[in-house]
């Protein structure tokens, strides 16, 4: 602000100190109010744009099939294996009673799967269990004989050794899907109650994509529950030590509150809508809508210690720090904003909802703080020695070793870059939660023992009606199949082309010669034909086969793969269709590879918009620093802290989720603000015609406790979040803490010594 008119504001909101406070409070009232139509939604298709090309794939799939909302439940006796009647029986009463499921529309287990079979010269279709309890010992060798060679069930719905079995449920959900699926998600879990109390010497697991949204909504709440009170406990507690003012941390809770409160109600007004990826939006905003107001308070103390009355001080620290709070605050609402580009929605809403709430914490602390802090009776307080010697000390050991600590803080900076390139930016939705989550705990298990959660979805098109039982069309599809089946990242595929292998082998006497794809396709369209005339009520091929029987479906079941590794198996099918049978199928959809593709698009776009942010800041800096050189000089503890946070990841953890393209659009506008308030006072000084050192010191002695103070406060604040059981939550905590704490030891070691170097002007 000029000068001039900075003199006259102050003025006037001194002498209209009610004023300014009635106005605060009736606007934010205004805002609040929008809190009653905030909508949270735990649809994961709000992750994703209408044009998506994966999630547009996606919906043509089961357009033309059935849709792919799925749960697994896995059985798993203590003891033995699941072919002894007792499990047997487990399974198959929880078969008849997953039916009954809300919503469900078709279960699959080891004991209602369709065995088929050649009576003389009819073909037989049964249940493979048919009443567990009366099976004798023949009968269980013959299920378990045929189970464990059959490969549409052996990986599917039985482990491999046998130990475990497992319920395939599908669901058929509303276009509002978020009461449905907590109505099967409770449904469910109480029926599992039922049976583990019926069934004590068997376990249950139960996971699937159908539960995503509530699992990471509980996290959501989770986090909002536990972790919003305790950042601002650890915010608040931190303020009043440093602060050592009552009243001071009561104004910075009023400020806190009028700021959240105003922008959760701009999130209402708009009708934007929140869910588990943007949860964190009040977090963010309460971490970091302190610093202004920190620094405001923390200069008026400062100046009534020294014995001014209330109101100089007041108007001595809005004169300090109006120009800086605006400029920190710019900076840190423009890294937000960089957030647009993300290819995410729940991400820009995010940055623009913090970018918001900056803003709100900006304006406050210039309108409803001051006019607080003047009604208030405060008292000044005498300077601790101890803290005004600690950066008196710091400043001239700084001028005093600037060499050395040019090549050590730099060595120790190159030594973190080397680990960058250790970094993974990767995902996978089974681990987005830890082992608190009995989800988590339940997908592990399935994961190890009996079949994969994630998979690849195919539309074989034969290319013209009734072609599914063309043999050519027929032996392209088995070729493609036994392709997957041969790839290790492969855990099962079902295909139809197995069903006309085993139907060819029923119609010649379950001859095992015959146990391949009929030659005929006369022949082969009576075998598919006679079976679906024979096969019970619910149990047809309808979710494997499209209406004009000129496609059908294949499911390619994977282990748990990273997003690169599930993309480039995806790619090598891509190469195999273009080599083989071009005709075939175009690519894969489903629920995994639409994350997988949206990880690294949204890596890339974020890394664009991020760009775009510094290149704005760095004009600003420039702008505001009168000099190209020391504009850019400014950047270096801006731009390498966050390098610097990913080189310890990359030493320690290596692979990082979708917190890692949010850390550096959220940390470089913060990290920013140090560093202008510092080389504001470095630039007062010599305009002053102080030498370098001098001015360096100057600023130490000015603004260093205040600027250790907020970074102290952001790093704990954002610390809260690695308690967190989300993924994202917890990887973005640590990456900002990191960054923000690695950002204020460069602007106290690294960019004095620049300065002196390179700013020699006397």
């Amino acid at each position: 602000m000029h000068s001039l008119f900075l003199d006259h504001y102050i003025a006037f909101m001194l002498r209209r100190r009610w004023l300014m406070l009635a106005s605060s409070v009736a606007v934010m009232l205004a805002l609040a109010a929008g809190l009653q139509f905030i909508v949270i939604s735990n649809d994961w298709r709000d992750m994703l744009d209408e044009g998506n090309p994966e999630l547009v794939a996606f919906d043509a799939l089961e357009d033309t099939y059935t849709a792919t909302n799925g749960a697994i439940i896995a059985v798993a006796p203590k003891s033995g294996t699941v072919f002894t009647r007792e499990a047997l029986g487990a399974i198959e009463e929880l078969t008849e009673a997953a039916w009954q499921v809300p919503w469900s529309s078709r279960v699959d287990s080891l004991t209602n799967y369709n065995h088929t079979e050649s009576v003389e010269d009819d073909l037989k279709v049964e249940r493979l269990v048919d009443g567990a309890e009366a099976l004798s010992v023949e009968d269980l060798a013959r299920i378990k004989s045929i189970a464990l060679g059959e490969p549409s069930i052996v990986g599917r719905l039985v482990s491999r050794d046998g130990r475990v079995a497992g319920l395939a449920l599908s669901f058929v959900l509303p276009d509002h899907s978020d009461a449905a699926e907590i109505q099967i998600f409770n449904y469910l879990h109480g029926l599992l109650d039922e049976v583990r109390a019926k069934h004590p010497d068997i376990a249950y697991h139960v996971t699937g994509n159908v539960f995503v949204n509530q699992v990471l909504t509980e996290a959501a709440q989770d986090d909002m529950g536990v972790l919003a009170p305790l950042a601002f406990l650890v915010i608040v507690t931190v303020g009043a030590i440093l602060l050592r003012s009552l009243l001071g941390t009561l104004c910075l809770i009023a400020v806190l509150i009028f700021v959240i409160g105003s922008t959760m109600g701009i999130v209402g007004w708009t009708g934007l809508v929140l869910n588990a990826a943007n949860s964190g939006v009040p977090l963010i905003i309460m971490t970091l809508a302190i610093a202004d107001s920190v620094h405001i308070i923390g200069t008026m103390m400062a100046g009534m210690s020294r014995g001014l009355d209330r109101d100089a001080a007041i108007a001595e620290s809005l004169r300090e720090n109006a120009w800086p709070v605006f400029l920190t605050s710019i900076t840190t609402i423009i890294g937000f904003l960089s957030m647009n580009a993300s290819d995410s929605p729940p991400f820009r809403i995010l940055g623009n909802m913090v970018a918001v709430g900056m803003a709100a914490a900006y304006v406050y602390s210039v309108t409803l703080l001051p006019a607080l802090l003047s009604v208030l009776p405060l008292r000044g307080r005498a300077a601790r020695a101890g803290s005004s010697a600690f950066f008196e000390w710091l400043g001239a050991f700084v001028v005093a070793r600037r060499t050395l600590l040019l090549c050590f803080v730099g060595a120790v900076a190159v030594v973190l870059l080397v680990g960058v390139p250790r970094v993974e930016l990767t995902d996978n939705w089974t681990t987005h939660l830890d082992e608190r989550y009995a989800f988590r705990r339940d997908t592990d298990f399935v994961i190890e023992n009996l079949t994969g959660v994630e998979t690849l979805e195919y539309s074989l098109n034969s290319g013209r009606d009734g072609g599914i039982t063309d043999p050519a069309y027929l032996g392209k599809v088995d070729a493609f199949a036994e392709w997957y089946r041969a790839q290790p990242e492969v855990a099962h595929v079902q295909v139809f082309s197995d069903i006309m292998k085993r139907l060819n082998k029923n119609m010649h006497g379950d001859d095992p010669a015959f146990y391949r794809l009929p030659d005929d396709p006369e022949l082969a369209a009576q075998y598919l034909l006679l079976y679906e005339l024979s096969v019970p009520f619910g149990m047809d091929l309808n979710n494997r086969i499209n209406v004009a029987k000129s496609a059908t479906r294949m499911t390619v079941t994977v282990r748990r793969l990273k997003s690169e590794e599930l993309r480039a198996l995806e790619m090598r099918g891509q190469d195999w269709l273009r080599a083989n049978a071009s005709d075939l199928a175009s690519g894969a959809s489903g629920y995994s590879l639409i994350f997988a593709h949206l990880a690294i698009r949204n890596t890339l776009s974020m890394l664009w918009g991020t760009l775009t942010g510094m290149v704005v800041i760095s004009l600003i800096l420039i702008g505001i620093f009168r000099s190209v050189r020391l504009g850019l000089l400014s950047l270096v503890p801006n731009l390498v802290p966050a390098a610097m946070a990913f080189g310890v990841w990359g030493y320690l953890y290596s692979e990082v989720g979708p917190a890692g393209s949010l850390v550096t659009a959220i940390a470089f506008g913060t990290v920013v603000d140090d560093t202008i308030h510092l080389m504001a006072k470095y630039l007062e000084a010599r305009r002053e015609g102080r030498s370098a050192p001098e001015a360096v010191r100057y600023s130490f002695n000015s603004v260093g406790r205040e600027c250790a103070i907020t970074t102290l406060m952001l790093v704990l604040g954002f610390l809260v979040f690695a308690s967190s059981g989300f993924a994202i939550s917890w990887m973005l905590g640590l990456l900002v803490a990191l960054t923000i704490g690695f950002a204020l030891v460069l602007d106290l070691l690294l960019l004095p010594p620049l300065l002196m170097v390179i700013d020699r002007k006397t």
